[in-house]
């Protein structure tokens, strides 16, 4: 065996051994509880826990670096001195939240990092290409930035690493900050917008959070660990009936309810929330209460 798989191995049975295999709880991956898992030994649980932290923090990386980005041209595009300061610091905050996230996978996942999923990707080309900075405010403060939120502080709560638990809390800081400049500068934006426009406003919304709500699935993550194309299927397959029948994981259950509740209110905060949105939303299997709107 190479010196870096035997160094790799030792340090995977030492964590084992002292009750500490992974980064993440184990009941943040999908097959956590279902025979898949069980089947598993525990230096392979290890390693799928790692691989699983990998792939999370690879998504989260490159939603920070597309913010970094998207924050830079709002720069450009948002009227007013006060605006233009806000997204200023946020292209910093951004760009050190990409950075120590790519050191954290450098440093303690030995680089071990996963492609950009498509939907992330067509998402941020969006959200890059679009002219109108509510457009680009609505889909990055208030889709990326609500799901980021609450995936940061569900890693915050329940990560075994005390190093990450501690990075997520520092960015949780920045985010919930970043999240506030929508809730101030939208609504008015929206409230001068004609009917066709606002139309094209909560089309893009509900496109927007299909992305970020679907299509997020670690496929790579279970080729590396020897499951067959058939067992991938199936897994995807278990985890949308648990996410429609109510997920077994508490931590998944209070994620779920931290991140629907928050866009619910926010969007029904710069009114978005419409009759029009309201069965888009139930679609997506977040539910609106009625005297929410």
């Amino acid at each position: 065996m190479p010196p870096r798989l035997r160094s790799r191995a030792a340090r995977a049975a030492a964590a084992v051994r002292a009750g500490q295999a992974g980064s993440v709880a184990d009941e943040l991956i999908d097959i956590y509880g279902t025979p898949y898992w069980e089947r598993l030994g525990l230096r392979e649980r290890a390693e799928l826990n790692r691989r699983f932290t990998a792939w999370r923090l690879s998504v989260l990386l490159y939603g920070e670096h597309g913010a970094m980005l998207a924050c830079s041209q709002l720069v450009e595009t948002v009227s007013g001195p006060d605006a233009k300061y806000f997204a200023a610091t946020q292209v910093v905050d951004e760009a050190r939240h990409t950075e120590v996230i790519d050191r954290y996978l450098r440093e303690k996942l030995e680089g071990l990092t996963y492609p950009m999923p498509q939907n992330e990707r067509e998402l941020f080309d969006t959200i890059l290409s679009d002219s109108r900075w509510y457009v680009k405010t609505i889909a990055l403060q208030l889709v990326a930035e609500t799901f980021a939120v609450s995936l940061f502080r569900m890693l915050a709560e329940t990560s075994k690493d005390e190093l990450l638990r501690e990075i997520c809390r520092f960015i949780l800081r920045d985010e919930s900050r970043h999240m506030g400049f929508g809730m101030l500068s939208l609504p008015g934006a929206l409230a001068q917008l004609s009917d066709m426009e606002r139309r094209e406003v909560e089309d893009f919304t509900c496109w927007s959070l299909g992305k970020v709500l679907t299509g997020l699935f670690p496929a790579e993550v279970y080729q590396e660990m020897g499951f067959s194309p058939a067992e991938i299927n199936e897994i995807q397959h278990v985890r949308k009936a648990r996410a429609v029948g109510g997920e077994s994981s508490f931590f998944r259950q209070t994620f779920k309810k931290d991140l629907h509740g928050t866009l619910v209110q926010n969007l029904a905060r710069i009114g978005v929330l419409t009759d029009r949105v309201r069965p888009k939303l139930e679609s997506l299997g977040i539910r609106v209460p009625d005297h929410i709107g």
